[in-house]
């Protein structure tokens, strides 16, 4: 049974303060969330990035159409020329036939001789220029051109394409954009060091608070102890005729009440450990000590009230504050950009089928192109303007409300920090009464045990003495707690880690 104990003892896990912040912090859930919420924010940084970069996409289509296309409502007739001399498309030059008139075998036009060269008459025997009235001209031959020869079957279109976009100016939103996703990571960092310094000012509380009632309890038990050696004065003074039964049931009634007292206290740890142990992640009923839970006294330091630039510089709210008024100021720059024109480069490879490339055919063609695409808005009724109106409020929202916060902080270090020189008073006249109160127990504690006075005037000796040290731990644990607080509002909780 006793080397059960002692493997148990050896086995039990001590807790430092720092241990118990590393515990927490890492087994916080809240502090998982807000590391999933910085990976998110790289990870946008990430995608803004690559906004400066072209966009390349492979895209197509498929089209079922009603009809299909004809270029010609009906079989065409086309004229029979020759081709002259200058490559161009006209007529023969008439010949002169063996009656003396002129005559041409592609035409009907009569002909007759203007300034020596030979000029086709029209159907009113007037001369004309066949250049700049070729509607004149009476043609003898023709030549078909079917209607379902310039036929084209689209009813099955397909079309293939790979595009590549590069934007050249947004009107400044890419850029703003990309500011965005680096002051969200910021921000992500910032709201992490916030409850990063929650959980701190947490932990720390409970561990002190743990401590000082270990300190309670060694209290309680050191007044158990002299009510045990008084149990045992008080039986010898009966036997002597000093004390009476009524003096040895005060003392029974007096152990009693603090054993009571000893119960309450190590409930307390208890359930305050409990407490210590859920913070940090660990099950509920494991059994730990802590480091400092044997010490004589808290270590308490009286802290000055520090100053309010650097304390706005250490503050995560207030940083997380300024990034978020930085977002919007770079939303307003966002919402402008909708007012101004966008430029980008484009480049496109097309595929078609059927194609009108060469002639039509029921195949694939393909053709690239480059241009540059600008958009200028030009009327929108007011729906940009007014959105480029509501992002610069919000901005100064922001800054408003970062205006009311550093109002609000000053106000909590300064209350912060009057509470923890008041308590800091308490605790100094606190030791002064405690020394008092133990000069007093030994005096009554001799005098007791030389029979000037009785179990009763001990008994107030005794009682007097633990209020005197509760009041003296409850001083330590409040001044602690306060210059904790006193640190989180500071913004110098979080940085020793």
């Amino acid at each position: 049974m006793s080397l059960a104990l002692a493997s148990n003892a050896m086995a039990q896990r001590v807790l430092s303060l720092d241990s118990c912040e590393v515990l927490a912090i890492q087994n916080n859930k809240e502090q998982k969330i807000a590391a999933a919420e910085l990976e998110q924010a790289k990870y946008e940084k990430k995608a803004a990035f690559g906004q400066y970069f072209p966009n390349i996409s492979i895209k197509g289509a498929y089209f079922r159409n009603e009809k299909q296309i004809s270029l010609l409502s009906e079989d065409a007739m086309l004229p029979i020329g020759s081709v002259m001399a200058d490559g161009s498309f006209g007529f023969a030059l008439p010949t002169m036939q063996a009656d003396g008139t002129l005559s041409s075998n592609q035409i009907n036009n009569k002909w007759t001789m203007l300034n020596g060269k030979a000029v086709p008459l029209d159907a009113n025997g007037v001369p004309f220029n066949p250049k700049t009235n070729p509607e004149k001209i009476q043609w003898k031959e023709y030549t078909t051109i079917p209607k379902e020869q310039m036929e084209a079957d689209v009813r099955n279109m397909f079309i293939a394409a790979l595009n590549l976009t590069q934007p050249i100016y947004m009107g400044g939103k890419i850029a703003a954009y990309n500011k965005v996703c680096n002051l969200k990571k910021d921000l992500a960092e910032s709201k992490q060091q916030t409850q990063q310094e929650d959980i701190i000012e947490k932990v720390d509380e409970a561990y002190w608070r743990i401590v000082s009632l270990y300190s309670k309890k060694k209290a309680v038990q050191g007044l158990i102890d002299l009510l045990e050696k008084m149990t045992k004065d008080v039986d010898e003074l009966i036997k002597s005729g000093v004390a009476t039964k009524k003096d040895a049931l005060t003392v029974s009634v007096k152990k009693n009440e603090a054993k009571m007292t000893l119960v309450k206290v190590e409930n307390g740890i208890n359930l305050s450990k409990m407490q210590l142990a859920m913070f940090c992640g660990l099950p509920l009923e494991e059994d730990y000590s802590l480091a400092d839970q044997n010490i004589e006294s808290i270590p308490v330091e009286e802290k000055l009230k520090p100053n309010m630039d650097e304390v706005y510089q250490n503050r995560s709210e207030i940083k997380s504050l300024e990034l978020a008024k930085s977002i919007y100021d770079q939303k307003v720059t966002i919402e402008r950009s909708a007012l101004l024109p966008n430029v980008a480069l484009m480049t496109n490879y097309i595929g078609m089928n059927p194609n009108f490339y060469d002639g039509i055919e029921t195949k694939f063609g393909w053709q690239w192109n480059v241009g540059v695409v600008v958009n200028i808005p030009l009327f929108h009724f007011g729906a940009d303007y007014y959105k480029l109106k509501a992002a610069q409020s919000e901005a100064l929202v922001q800054q408003l409300k970062l205006d009311e916060t550093k109002e609000k902080i000053d106000l909590q270090v300064t209350q912060y920090t009057f509470k923890q020189n008041e308590a800091i008073r308490k605790l100094e006249v606190a030791n002064e009464n405690l020394e008092e109160a133990n000069e007093n127990l030994r005096m009554a504690q001799l005098s007791f045990e030389s029979g000037i006075i009785t179990a009763s005037n001990l008994l107030e000796a005794q009682t007097a003495w633990l209020g005197a040290t509760s009041d003296v731990i409850d001083a330590e644990i409040e001044a602690k707690i306060f210059g904790i607080h006193l640190d989180r509002s500071a913004g110098k909780l979080g940085q020793k880690n």
